[in-house]
């Protein structure tokens, strides 16, 4: 079996046990028979992932291209004053007053 990394996880080595014990879950052995060959099935797969020729694919973080969509910055007129104190909790001499968290 051909591995991405050094350390492989071959399928006589795997462990449910193991694997439920660092996932800090309590299995029932009918839940350890059945997420074992889930498990069991899904290491299999990356397995045959892993015979896979991808030596002339270039590496990507998406499937797809993801572009931002954002508004130009473009500097417009502000909110007056009044209006960006007028929700607020607490508020004196034209400044919001928040709880101090520093002592």
């Amino acid at each position: 079996m051909s591995c991405l990394r050094e350390s492989c996880i071959s399928m006589s080595d795997f462990n449910i046990q193991y694997v439920a014990r660092l996932a800090r879950i309590a299995l029932t052995p009918e839940e350890e028979t059945r997420l074992g060959a889930q498990l069991g099935n899904i290491i299999g797969y990356i397995a045959k992932l892993s015979e896979v020729d991808v030596s002339g694919v270039e590496p990507m973080s998406h499937a797809f291209p993801l572009t931002n969509v954002m508004r130009p910055d473009v500097a417009e007129e502000s909110l007056p004053h009044d209006d960006a104190l007028r929700n607020a909790p607490s508020r004196s001499a034209g400044l919001f007053v928040v709880p101090k968290i520093v002592e």
